[in-house]
């Protein structure tokens, strides 16, 4: 597979207009293989490069894979190939990126300038072997995972074969649907990147893509994403379970006739919205300062009550029930005030 030059393997030289499109010779992006330029045959048009274009492949078509796909499509690259191998992956990229061919992993590694392998993180050491061993990989590939606890080193087995190597990770959830694609916009992505060049060709993707490139460390990736998985993922548990508990409180006394016009459906979620949306605002905003409620306060006795109502709900108790997520939060929480030792030793279990 060509560039959208005509010049096999060249990443990023594209004929522009410029002085740099044809003529003598320039340096490629990564400085060590020369390509063609010419004169300009248009004179006193700018002599600027255009952006560069890139025939793109995704190795797989997931949720994740797909939405950058889009993102990438929609700032004027061509995702040429991908790598789906389940019929839901087919499906998916059949509707989101329906002028990309569904091809092995050999053939989409050979078309490609810029592989994007975005498979799930415990399968992805296992296909950058296998892409390495493929036998299709050009040197000055540009090969981008997009796991949130791995940096370049797992891509060591490619770019020993002169690719270069990135790591993408889009701070974002992705649901499988088009909203997806809509959230990548001003959406963070941590980018690592072993120099300079990897860094600022990282940074270019994903402000191409609308987002905003953070660097971090390769011996920070776990760090980081432990942090996205805690403050993300668990909130989810949290919510599901204050969503059960509410859902308990509301059932007991009726639903037809908890509101006015005996609406009862997503009753739990319809109270939770504005306030949890308030409180995840006002804590990005204030950090500790936003706390409100019964701990912030060090009403130990209300803290009481509340454990002995969430261990009377259905999954409320036992080891990892809701009632010791709540006590063992309210004890985080309580880190942050000046919390009164009646509370502490009831959070302690003392």
């Amino acid at each position: 597979m060509t560039s959208p030059t005509g010049d096999p393997g060249v990443p990023f030289a594209r004929p522009t207009g410029g002085d740099d499109a044809h003529g003598s010779t320039a340096a490629d992006a990564f400085g060590d293989r020369p390509y063609p330029v010419r004169s300009d045959p248009f004179p006193g048009t700018s002599n600027l490069p255009a952006p560069a274009r890139l025939t793109v492949g995704i190795v797989s078509a997931g949720r994740v894979g797909t939405a950058l796909g889009e993102a990438l499509e929609k700032a004027g690259h061509v995702v040429g190939a991908v790598v789906a191998r389940s019929p839901q992956s087919r499906a998916r990229a059949a509707a989101r990126l329906p002028d990309s061919e569904i091809l092995d992993l050999d053939a989409v590694v050979a078309r490609s300038e810029l592989l994007l392998v975005s498979v799930p993180d415990a399968q992805l050491s296992a296909v950058v072997d296998e892409i390495a061993a493929s036998g299709a990989l050009r040197p000055g590939t540009i090969v981008a995972h997009t796991a949130g606890a791995q940096g370049v080193d797992i891509l060591a087995p490619v770019t020993a074969r002169g690719a270069l190597g990135l790591a993408l990770h889009p701070a974002m959830t992705f649901v499988g649907s088009a909203e997806d694609t809509a959230r990548l916009t001003n959406s963070c992505f941590a980018i690592t990147a072993a120099d300079p060049v990897g860094e600022a060709i990282a940074s270019s993707l994903v402000l191409e893509m609308g987002g905003e490139p953070v660097r971090i460390a390769e011996t920070d990736r776990t760090l980081y994403h432990a942090a996205l998985a805690h403050g993300a993922n668990h909130l989810i548990a949290l919510i599901a379970d204050a969503v059960a508990a509410l859902n308990a409180a509301i059932d007991h006394s009726g639903r037809d006739a908890a509101t006015v016009d005996g609406s009862g459906a997503r009753l739990a979620e319809r109270i939770l919205t504005p306030l949890v949306t308030a409180s995840l605002n006002n804590v990005l905003e204030l950090g500790p300062a936003a706390l409100t409620g019964p701990v912030a306060r060090g009403d130990a006795e209300a803290v009481r009550r509340h454990l002995a109502a969430l261990r009377a709900v259905p999954g409320g108790s036992g080891d990892h029930g809701i009632a010791e997520a709540y006590r063992t939060l309210a004890r985080r929480a309580a880190e942050r005030t000046d919390a009164p030792a009646a509370l502490l030793d009831l959070l302690e279990g003392r």
